[in-house]
């Protein structure tokens, strides 16, 4: 995380898939409005009041989200002077504009360490979702075995798919997700063994729970 100060009222900060990575969420995830996304924004406040001073308390603040094809995330934040007259206690209020990204947000790679794993994440996918929602979220979703882990590639992800940002968030409890790109997918599908096709999540719902 690199956090710079472009004048008192405003900052840039970047980050990179490394920092969405420790903390264990995804893209889409991140680039939703979760919970884990406004953690991550209320700590980078926090690292940026500590490493140049940039006070945000009694403020509105605004954040304008860029994500590039690098992988990088840049955050350009600005904040305005507030005080409720009604109320004299500190408010810190975000208010997150997001640029419309150049990353692909239709394809993502999960990984689980046992196929018991993935099939745990189908259990829970049918025990809380309609099939019908479930089969929305991506057109193709294919199941590789590689070096002894189970990668999860979904492709055509609907990006205005109401469940998305469940299944995101949810996916992480029994996954992680890889940092890929188009060269580590086409290793998976070169080495790795192909365990189930286009439609994985309904295949084990159907045959393996």
């Amino acid at each position: 995380m690199k956090i710079e100060k472009l004048n008192d009222n405003k900052i840039r900060i970047t980050l990179n898939m490394e920092d969405l990575t420790e903390r264990n969420i995804d893209f889409h995830s991140f680039m939703s409005n979760s919970i884990e996304s406004q953690d991550i924004f209320l700590d980078m406040l926090d690292k940026a009041e500590k490493e140049v001073g940039f006070y945000t308390d009694d403020c509105r603040i605004m954040i304008e989200a860029l994500a590039l094809k690098n992988g990088h995330f840049i955050f350009t934040i600005t904040k305005f002077d507030y005080m409720d007259e009604k109320n004299s206690q500190k408010k810190k209020t975000l208010h997150i504009r997001r640029k419309s990204p150049s990353v692909n947000l239709t394809k993502t790679i999960y990984s689980f360490e046992s196929f018991d794993s993935f099939c745990d994440f189908c259990t829970f996918l049918k025990d809380t979702l309609n099939e019908e929602n479930i089969s929305n979220f991506a057109k193709s979703a294919d199941l590789y075995e590689y070096n002894s882990n189970y990668y999860l590639i979904f492709s055509d992800i609907n990006i205005n798919s109401i469940n998305l940002d469940y299944i995101c968030s949810s996916i992480t409890e029994f996954a992680h997700f890889v940092n890929s790109s188009e060269l580590f997918e086409r290793k998976i599908k070169e080495y790795g063994k192909l365990i189930i096709a286009d439609s994985a999540l309904d295949t084990c719902m159907e045959h393996f729970i």
